[in-house]
C-alpha cells in the first residue's frame, strides 16, 4: 500500500507520539525510514526519545540526510515543523551510543521510560495516539524494576491506564488485535502457556473479548464489525467429539452476545474460518474479524498473510495505541536493509482511529 496521496492520509488535529523501541534493534530505523518513504503521513508525528539515537538511526538510512532530524520542546510544536524533517522530544536523558543488535539492559531502561512517557502524555490527553516500535522482553526484563514484570507492551499500558484511572489491572482489561490489509483478528489470551490458554477460555472471559472488539471495531469501522469466533477444537468439536469447549463455553457466549446486540457468528472451524473472513480480490469479506481463543491460532494466519505489513492494536484501553506486527529483528538492526511497511501501516491506522 502506498499513503503518499492526501486522499488515503486522515488528518489529525493533534500530534501523534512514536516511541523508538530497543535502541539496539531496528526500532529506530524503521522510524527514520517511515518519515523517508511518507513524509506526508508522519506529518503531525513525533518520536518521544533520544535525539542523538535517531540522528544514528537517520545515517542508517541516508547518508546526506534530507529529512533533518529537530530537536522539539513539546508535543505541540510536532504540528508545525518545517517539512521533511524528523521532530524528537527528548523524554529520556541523553543516551549513551550503545552497540546494534545486542540485548543490553540500558536498552530495555531506555524503551520502557520512553513507552511509560508516552503513555502517560496520550493519558493526560497531550497526544493523540501512541505508536510505539518493537521491545526486546529479555533487555526489557534486564532493565529490572519496574520493567521486569511486564512481558511486554500490552501489560505495561494496561497497567499505567489502570493506575490513571485508579483502577486494578483487573478491571482495565484489554485484547491484542492484529490486523493487516486482508484480515483482522482479536486473541483471547495472548502471552501465556498453551496449557493456560484453554483455561483462559471462560464464557466471562470471551465475552469480554466480544464486548471489547465490537466496540473498538465500530469506532475503527465506523459500523458495527461482524465477528467470526473460532472453535477451540478441531472441527469447533463436531457436536462434542473432539472436545466441548464450543458447547460449553462458545455457545452460551454467543447467545448472550447477540441479545445484546453484538453482530457474532460461530462458532466455526478454526482451520476455515480464517479463510472466511479474509478479504477477497473486490474488496469483500464475510467477516470483519475473527476471536481466536489463544495466541498461535490467530497470529499463525495473520503473519503467514504478510507479516511486514501487519499491525498490533492493544484494545480495550483509554488511549489509541499500535504498533508494527514483528519484533526488533536484532539479526538485521544496524545494517539499513529494515523494512519500513509495518511501521507505515501501523501510522497510518493509529491516523485513522484519530480522525
Amino acid at each position: 500500500m502506498t499513503f503518499e496521496t492526501d486522499r488515503l492520509i486522515p488528518k489529525i488535529q493533534q500530534a501523534i507520539a512514536i516511541t523508538p523501541g530497543d535502541p539496539c534493534g531496528i526500532g529506530p530505523e524503521i522510524i527514520a525510514r517511515a518519515w523517508c518513504q511518507a513524509p506526508r503521513l508522519t506529518q503531525g508525528c513525533f518520536v518521544a526519545g533520544d535525539v542523538g539515537l535517531m540522528r544514528r538511526a537517520m545515517a542508517l538510512v541516508q547518508s546526506v540526510p534530507a529529512f533533518p532530524v529537530v530537536e522539539i520542546e513539546s508535543p505541540f510544536e510536532a504540528m508545525n515543523v518545517p517539512p521533511n524533517s524528523l521532530p524528537v522530544l527528548q523524554v529520556v536523558p541523553e543516551a549513551p551510543v550503545l552497540p546494534w543488535g545486542v540485548v543490553d539492559a540500558r536498552a530495555g531502561q531506555l524503551a520502557g521510560e520512553c513507552v511509560v512517557w508516552a503513555t502517560r502524555a496520550a493519558l493526560r490527553g497531550d497526544v493523540a495516539a501512541l505508536v510505539t516500535a518493537p521491545l526486546h522482553k529479555e533487555a526489557l526484563h534486564a532493565a529490572g524494576a519496574p520493567y521486569q514484570q511486564y512481558p511486554g507492551h500490552t501489560e505495561l499500558l494496561q497497567a499505567e491506564a489502570a493506575h490513571h484511572i485508579g483502577l486494578s489491572i483487573a478491571q482495565m482489561p484489554v485484547r491484542m488485535m492484529l490486523a493487516n490489509d486482508e484480515l483482522r483478528t482479536v486473541l483471547v489470551s495472548i502471552h501465556v502457556s498453551l496449557r493456560e490458554a484453554l483455561e483462559a477460555i471462560t464464557i466471562d472471559r470471551v465475552l469480554q473479548t466480544l464486548r471489547i472488539t465490537d466496540v473498538a471495531l465500530t469506532r475503527i469501522l465506523g459500523h458495527r464489525p461482524r465477528i467470526a469466533v473460532a472453535g477451540v477444537n478441531p472441527h469447533a468439536g463436531e457436536g462434542g467429539l473432539f472436545g466441548h469447549e464450543e458447547i460449553e463455553v462458545l455457545q452460551p457466549c454467543l447467545a448472550i452476545a447477540k441479545q445484546e446486540g453484538l453482530d457474532v457468528h460461530g462458532p466455526f472451524a478454526p482451520d476455515t474460518v480464517f479463510m472466511r473472513a479474509r478479504q477477497q480480490t473486490n474488496g469483500q469479506r464475510e467477516f470483519d474479524v475473527v476471536i481466536a481463543m489463544y495466541h498461535d491460532q490467530g497470529l499463525i494466519p495473520v503473519k503467514y498473510l504478510g507479516v511486514e505489513q501487519g499491525v498490533n492494536v492493544t484494545l480495550g484501553l483509554p488511549l489509541i495505541r499500535t504498533s508494527p506486527d514483528h519484533g526488533t529483528a536484532f539479526d538485521v538492526a544496524g545494517k539499513g536493509i529494515a523494512d519500513a511497511r509495518s511501521m507505515l501501516q501501523a501510522i497510518h491506522l493509529a491516523r485513522q482511529m484519530v480522525s
